[in-house]
């Protein structure tokens, strides 16, 4: 990755909330960016949005539960473009609360949880890998959450502690933590930064019916990109808000 202006960047889960925004931030910064969506229709009303501000946008079918689409997705940059310089992990689902509480949970809202938020990423990571390989400034981002920390989850003096337990969303977001680190692991000999972003509760479609929440996606989008475009030698392996590192 020469510079922004020259970079691509793929985000899934890119046609609304935090997605969307973290899309719209990296295309503002001259990068090229493709919306991975499950409704193709949606994200081509999204990308044509983004177009019309004067971002090369381009919306690509991208179910990351469907193992086809990853690697289409990856073909598809392969002949565009021959490489990918930013992934931002993004797309993600919270599943129904009432059949995630311990005693009472339903295995299969946790399977699709998981398959979705874990599972999800790592397959279009595996895809994306090569083409990120040909990158000279790759940098991958997922998208985690606060609950996802489990520091915080039993810190008696931290609010999350006190919060109802489920056994779907955030166990799957610490799962994702720790895919994090392992690709940081493996990728450091390649020069590719991987790291968790927690963009904290935002405002979008993905939080309705909580009260309280003032961030906007734009807010939540702002430590992805961050993360999306760090200099060399900026960190890997690690866990991130706006404040800076989160406790795993």
């Amino acid at each position: 990755m020469e510079t922004e202006r020259d970079s691509i960047a793929l985000v899934t889960g890119g046609n609304r909330g935090i997605g969307y925004a973290i899309a719209a931030e990296l295309g503002r910064m001259g990068m090229t960016v493709a919306l991975g969506c499950r409704d193709l229709e949606q994200g081509e009303e999204s990308a044509a949005r983004l177009r019309a501000t004067g971002i090369d946008a381009h919306a690509v079918r991208l179910d990351v539960t469907d193992p086809d689409d990853p690697v289409a997705v990856a073909a598809w940059i392969e002949t565009a473009y021959g490489r990918l310089d930013v992934l931002v992990n993004n797309a993600g689902i919270a599943g129904p609360r009432a059949s995630q509480v311990p005693g009472s949970t339903v295995l299969d809202t946790l399977r699709a949880v998981f398959a979705t938020n874990v599972f999800g990423a790592v397959a279009v990571t595996e895809a994306m890998v090569p083409l990120l390989r040909r990158s000279r400034r790759a940098r991958i981002v997922n998208v985690s959450s606060g609950l996802g920390s489990m520091a915080r989850m039993t810190d008696p003096h931290d609010y999350f502690a006190g919060l109802p337990a489920y056994l779907g969303y955030p166990p799957s977001k610490s799962a994702l933590n720790h895919v994090t680190v392992q690709y940081a692991k493996h990728l450091a000999s390649d020069g590719i930064l991987v790291n968790a972003a927690d963009p904290g509760s935002c405002a979008t479609d993905f939080t309705t019916g909580i009260p309280g929440i003032t961030r906007t996606a734009a807010d939540g989008a702002r430590v992805a990109v961050r993360l999306a475009t760090l200099e060399d030698g900026g960190p890997t392996g690690g866990y991130f808000n706006d404040a800076g590192r989160v406790p795993w």
